[in-house]
């Protein structure tokens, strides 16, 4: 690029900030934080331009520059650039998309895993929740939004993709080899741990699940059993609007939760009466990879006192995101509203505290066993996927039993 060709661009893309900014001013001259930030990425870009050690990338720039504005937001909020905008569509309109089964969010700089899939590729590969990616195909994720970790790792079934990663409490890297599959639906398990108890875990949220529970809770009412126990830990996949559903099946009145945006009509999820099956005692177990839907069914029990939420704070990323094209080819992915619980906390910025607090069992890590390894067989696509079984030394579990069998369990 010549220097006539550098200040022609410099020179148009500072005219651009000024119309924008002077049309921005214009517009809402209340508001002067914006046109002076614009001002500042004007003079920041020309700065750039005339005093790099070497002359830069502009394309590279912008898109950097818009990566980490969207970052600062929030960790959900990200932009793609034209070509990963068309890999994104294309990946998204291919029901036959292999994926590795993860929860992902951004903590510490990098991609985290907020949650895995039982009986996934990553979950195959020794992916485990809590861990950090630092690279994935090669790319460093220190520099990527969630968006872009998504885009990568999902792609034909059958092909791999590798993955550095940073297993929780530790600084040492392993490599996982990830092989996409297209999973499994995954089962409820369901499980009569006492005479008198019923424990229902979901490892997901996916449409058709409060149905599917219904059905669970009036056989299980048949059978004469009166009190249930709701396994959402480790639960990060589903639509909001079936963790309201499910908590509908046990709340005769109250808010379940309220969305919030600038730009969004308030909305309040509440309790329909019509919709109760349950009214016996029930308790919801929830740790750190409790995220999205469930935290609305969470919020939804816990807010209305109407029984125990027991175990860890949960992830926080019950929010919603809007996906918007940009003239360019480039979209953003913004989140436009979050979600709050009834005593009006974000449950993006908070989590959902459990009003019984249990630290779960510390997962062992067996440092090279069998474990640790990669296996390299995607889950069967003719059965669903098994959520892990009962556990009689789980203290979150324990308590939560403990709770329903003292007489001050509330009912509906």
């Amino acid at each position: 690029m010549n220097r006539l060709t550098k200040i022609v661009l410099l020179s148009i893309s500072l005219l651009v900030f000024a119309y924008v900014g002077l049309g921005y001013g214009l517009g809402k001259a209340s508001d002067e934080k914006a046109y002076r930030s614009l001002i500042v990425y004007g003079e920041v870009l020309q700065k750039v331009q005339q005093d790099y050690v070497d002359e830069p990338n502009l394309p590279m720039v912008t898109a950097g520059a818009l990566h980490g504005l969207l970052e600062s937001l929030d960790s959900q909020s990200s932009y793609l650039t034209p070509r990963e905008y068309t890999e994104y569509k294309q990946k998204l309109q291919n029901p036959k998309i292999g994926e590795t089964g993860v929860t992902l969010s951004k903590r510490f700089g990098y991609i985290m895993v907020v949650s895995v899939l039982p009986d996934s590729p990553a979950q195959k590969a020794g992916v485990r929740n809590g861990d950090i990616f630092e690279s994935i195909a090669g790319f460093t994720t220190r520099d990527m939004s969630v968006g872009q970790a998504l885009n990568l790792l999902a792609g034909d079934p059958g092909t791999g993709v590798k993955a550095s990663v940073v297993r929780r409490g530790r600084t040492q890297t392993q490599e996982a080899d990830l092989v996409r599959a297209r999973l499994a639906p995954q089962k409820i398990l369901s499980e009569k741990i006492d005479p008198d108890i019923l424990v229902l875990r979901l490892p997901t949220l996916e449409a058709g699940r409060a149905d599917e529970v219904r059905e669970r809770l009036l056989q299980a009412e048949r059978q004469g059993i009166h009190k249930v126990i709701l396994d959402v830990r480790d639960c990060g996949r589903g639509d909001i609007g079936e963790g309201a559903a499910l908590a509908r099946l046990f709340l005769t009145s109250g808010t379940i939760a309220t969305l919030r945006g600038q730009t969004l009509t308030r909305q309040i999820l509440s309790a329909e009466p019509s919709k109760v099956v349950w009214r016996g005692p029930v308790s919801v177990l929830i740790n750190i990879s409790t995220s999205g839907a469930a935290e609305i069914l969470a919020a939804g029990i816990a807010g209305n006192q109407r029984g125990d939420v027991v175990g860890e704070r949960t992830f926080g990323l019950a929010s919603e995101q809007k996906l918007i094209p940009l003239d360019d080819g480039a979209a953003i992915i913004l989140t436009v509203g979050n979600y709050y619980g009834k005593s009006g906390k974000s449950i993006l910025e908070e989590g959902i505290v459990p009003t019984v607090a249990v630290r779960a069992a510390a997962e062992e890590d067996s440092d090279g066993s069998a474990d640790d390894d990669a296996v390299q067989t995607p889950p069967q696509k003719e059965a669903p996927a098994e959520p892990r079984p009962l556990s009689p030394d789980d203290p979150v579990l324990r308590k939560a039993i403990e709770l329903l069998k003292a007489p001050a369990q509330k009912a509906a």
